[in-house]
């Protein structure tokens, strides 16, 4: 039911200030947690009435942001730690040679690298899978006559653009939309499930076919580089190549035995992660495991936090849109400012579920802009439960289509400054590689709209 007695406040268009501010700063490719920090200050003061309550505001926000997102950064911690743990021991060399030996022509070797990327990104995530793939399995690719561009066309669209905005193991995207949504995560992997396979694979398919001949190209000129390790492994690196795959594998069958979704299924994954890194730690370094555990840990969290501190903040002031502004203004505020945006949209505009599904791809595409992917999460995942009450349409196919066109966007397949890590590693212009990206994912947006249609 759409509140027909419904009247906005001075609060109601200051917050909206706020969002066209923060998307404006965004598509000028500025940062935003300083912007994020002054609306919230001016939202308190207008909405308690008193200075001392904007001063608190700002503080009770980041807390409320940083709660919802601690589950999702211990777990990026913990699997970035076990990926130094791997990389030390020489595991991860080992476990990348199979895989090369069956890349025999550029073609296969182009789905091969895609289909590597996508697999360890859904365990790794893109940023620690990239040097690895890049490091060990990007050279035999190479000497295979895969094009370097087309190599990072490859690992960016299946890791940076399929693997993070699924995000099927980890849960990191799904559970920032789910939060800023108030729906569970599963609803969001389970019932666009659709949305980001459609995504991923007409992407992939429209990137291969429309680069055909460049994938199929041999650059005699590339330089080869040495594909060994800086020290080779030992027993205990050989054993944790073949024990890490397994015990991994193992999580997938308990979380379909169990039935272990969301929290369940991340905190399986990540204890999974700590353990086998504190195995290999002890089996690789004996006395010298208690100092490497605390430093694994420690690379692990201070990557965590950086790539979430912009976004705690930039969540805080989003989760003001949605159910979290009862915990941050008080109990006096039962409804999000956005709530009441988008039921004010539905009253007075011609909204219906197809033009919300359009707005949400405005959005999330906006958001990404600032070459995070992450930050606008909490934007479209709030927009999705705001605007699938209001034209009753359903909110977990509204939060997955804000979430696949910001990751897809800014996570890094478009925006240049988002590429800089693929392109580094394959030492490709990152303004052609976001180029060569911009049709592929155009298609996919388009295809994914039309299913999303469907199932609204």
């Amino acid at each position: 039911m759409i509140d027909t007695n419904l009247v906005l406040t001075p609060l109601h268009y200051l917050y909206l200030a706020g969002v066209l501010t923060i998307l404006t700063v965004m598509i000028l490719r500025r940062d935003t947690p300083l912007v994020c920090i002054a609306f919230l200050f001016l939202i308190g003061v207008v909405g308690l009435g008193t200075i001392t309550g904007g001063i608190m505001t700002v503080f009770k926000a980041i807390v409320f942001a940083a709660k919802e997102f601690t589950e999702i950064i211990a777990t990026i911690a913990l699997i970035t730690a076990l990926s130094k743990c791997l990389k030390d021991l020489g595991s991860d060399y080992i476990m990348m040679i199979p895989m090369s030996k069956v890349m025999k022509s550029p073609s296969v070797t182009w789905w091969i690298l895609g289909f590597t990327m996508f697999l360890f990104s859904l365990f790794l995530w893109p940023s620690p899978s990239v040097a690895l793939i890049g490091a060990i399995m990007l050279p035999f690719a190479l000497k295979a006559g895969l094009d370097p561009l087309a190599a990072a066309m490859a690992m960016n669209l299946f890791g940076h653009g399929f693997a993070l905005s699924y995000d099927l193991v980890i849960q990191g995207a799904p559970s920032i939309s789910a939060g800023a949504a108030s729906i569970s995560a599963s609803d969001i992997l389970t019932k666009g499930r659709p949305l980001f396979l459609v995504m991923g694979i007409v992407t992939a398919v429209s990137a291969y076919l429309l680069n055909r001949k460049q994938i199929s190209a041999c650059c005699s000129q590339v330089s080869i580089q040495d594909t060994q390790p800086q020290h080779m492994p030992g027993l205990s690196g050989i054993i944790m190549a073949f024990v890490t795959p397994l015990l991994f594998a193992a999580d997938i069958i308990l979380m379909l035995v169990f039935d272990l979704k969301g929290g369940d299924a991340t905190s399986l994954v990540s204890g999974t992660a700590v353990l086998i890194m504190c195995i290999g730690a002890f089996s690789g370094f004996g006395s010298h495991a208690l100092e490497k555990v605390t430093l694994y840990i420690t690379d692990g969290f201070l990557f965590a936090i950086r790539i979430f501190a912009p976004v705690i903040i930039i969540g805080a002031f989003f989760f003001l849109g949605g159910n979290g502004i009862s915990q941050i203004l008080g109990d006096q505020f039962q409804r999000g400012i956005l709530n009441d945006w988008a039921i004010w949209l539905a009253r007075n505009t011609p909204l219906n579920k197809y033009m919300a599904a359009v707005l949400q791809m405005a959005v999330g595409s906006l958001t990404g802009l600032d070459g995070s992917g992450f930050s606008g999460l909490p934007l479209t995942g709030a927009l999705a439960g705001t605007l699938g009450s209001a034209v009753t349409a359903s909110v977990p196919i509204l939060a997955s289509l804000g979430q696949i066109t910001a990751i897809y966007v800014g996570g890094g397949t478009i925006v240049p400054w988002g590429l800089i890590p693929v392109a580094a590693i394959c030492s490709v212009n990152p303004l052609e590689l976001a180029r060569k990206n911009l049709l592929p994912v155009f298609i996919g947006f388009a295809a994914t709209f039309l299913v999303a249609c469907f199932l609204l």
